[in-house]
Parts: C-alpha cells; sequence; structure tokens
C-alpha cells in the first residue's frame, strides 16, 4: 500500500503561539521535534497497516519543519513548496490508497485553536458554499479529487468533531482544545501514541468507507482584513469582488478553485 501525509503544525501537541511555529524563534524548534514525533507515529502506524510506500510533505511555513533522520527508511519527504495549486498537497496523485493528516487546525474565523487561520493571517474567513473551510477541507476535497480516500486527522477538537460532516468514519486524535487565547492539550506522548494506533486502525480497515465526496458546484467566498486584496482578487478571471473586502469566484471544476486560492490568497 501507498500512503500519502500532510503534515501541518498549528494542530501538534502544546502549541500555542505564533512564535512556536517559526523556525526563526529558538522555542520553535521543541515544536518541530514534536510536530517529527507525530508525524514519525503516524508513519509507524500506517507501517504497521502494510504501507510499503509514504510520501510526506512538509507543509507548514517554510516546508522545513521535520527531521528526516527520524523517519522510517521508507518514507520520502517533500521539503519546501513545489509553487503548484496543491500547495499543502504537492506530490498527491490518484496512485495513492490513503491520505493522512497530522497537526492540522481550525479554520479562519474559529475560535477553536489561538492560531486559527486559512492558509494565511491574511483572511477573515474562506467559505465554499457558504460554509466556512478549513486547510483540512481543502485538501480533503483535492484527496476525492484525484478519488483517493481520508483515512485519518489529528489536530485541535473542533477541527476533529468537524470533519464527521465529510465522512463520519475518518479517524481522528484531538491533541488540543482552543479557550480563548490558550489551549489545553493532551500529553505528547500520548498524542504519538494515540496518532499511530489511529492511523493504523484505519489503514488496516476498507479503504473505501473513507471516501470524502466533492460537492457537484463551487462557490468561493473570500473576505479579506484588508480590502486592496479584494480589489486585487478581484481581477483573477471569473471571480467578483461583492464588496470592498470580499471576492467571489464559482465553477464546476475544483482544479479551477485550486487556482484561484492558489493565486488569491
Amino acid at each position: 500500500m501507498k500512503f500519502f501525509i500532510s503534515a501541518d503544525i498549528e494542530g501538534t501537541t502544546g502549541i500555542v503561539h505564533w512564535d512556536e511555529t517559526n523556525l526563526e524563534k529558538s522555542f520553535s524548534r521543541y515544536f518541530c521535534e514534536q510536530m517529527t514525533r507525530e508525524v514519525k507515529a503516524a508513519c509507524e502506524g500506517a507501517i504497521e497497516a502494510g504501507a510499503q510506500e509514504i510520501l510526506l510533505k512538509d507543509a507548514h511555513d517554510s516546508a522545513r519543519n521535520i527531521d528526516p533522520s527520524q523517519l522510517p527508511e521508507i518514507v520520502k519527504i517533500m521539503r519546501g513548496w513545489a509553487r503548484n495549486p496543491l500547495i499543502m498537497m504537492a506530490g498527491l496523485d490518484s496512485s495513492f490508497d490513503g491520505v493522512i493528516f497530522t497537526g492540522y487546525h481550525s479554520p479562519a474565523g474559529s475560535n477553536a485553536n489561538p492560531l486559527a487561520h486559512t492558509m494565511n493571517r491574511e483572511n477573515v474567513y474562506v467559505k465554499i458554499n457558504g460554509q466556512r473551510v478549513s486547510e483540512f477541507t481543502i485538501n480533503a476535497y483535492i484527496a476525492a479529487y484525484l478519488n483517493v480516500p481520508v483515512l485519518f486527522l489529528s489536530g485541535d477538537k473542533e477541527l476533529c468533531e468537524s470533519v464527521k460532516a465529510l465522512n463520519e468514519n475518518i479517524k481522528t486524535v484531538a491533541t488540543c482544545e482552543g479557550i480563548g487565547d490558550a489551549s489545553i492539550s493532551i500529553h505528547p506522548a500520548l498524542a504519538v501514541e494515540q496518532i499511530k494506533k489511529g492511523v493504523a486502525e484505519a489503514a488496516k480497515d476498507d479503504l473505501s468507507k473513507y471516501r470524502v465526496e466533492l460537492p457537484a458546484n463551487f462557490e468561493v467566498e473570500i473576505c479579506y482584513k484588508h480590502h486592496v486584496r479584494a480589489y486585487k482578487a478581484g481581477f483573477y478571471p471569473g471571480a467578483e469582488q461583492i464588496e470592498a473586502d470580499k471576492v467571489i469566484f464559482k465553477s464546476k471544476d475544483y482544479m479551477d478553485v485550486l487556482k484561484f486560492l492558489f493565486f488569491v490568497l
């Protein structure tokens, strides 16, 4: 079997402040190490279930956060950014048997994680078909577009609970719960243990149960913190600026949506 892992950091166990996500800040080292431990656990769970190949996308900020030397030898890692519309899912194609997400977080506009955002910190929200979407939802739809099941997610509690609306079979591990500008996290060793177990259970299961349904049509709405970004985005082909700070884009093809998001976020 062949699996793809997309790893972020703002849903990693214990993290609560932007400085802890920034490689230029000294204390971020611990959280990069914990991110690595959680990703390693996901890899080990997949291997326990029979994985013969794993491609890991380091998908946070610089995309240079994970220590490759700590990973199992069958794992290939994509560091840096390919600069294509798949962004955090770069490298994924229809040949994979399943997708695994670690360290993900709630969307912009949510109070469930002090670090909640969607793709960057410059928007108030991103909506698809009237619903605020997280990076997880955007990326789960990429998996659906490529007909690859979504097996597992770890991240903050509210994000994990929201997954059930996409597919109730997806295994989750809630690493933390946001309260105002604070966060309550489980023990980092427990997170590692539960992630390995959850991935193994999903990967040993009937993978067809984990497919996410892709909507037939898409209406994307973005509300920016700065109106000039909406003005600029309104020039994207097919986009329309509907208010000083808002732009919409409609399509039946999700790849068109991804191209739009790639250029305007």
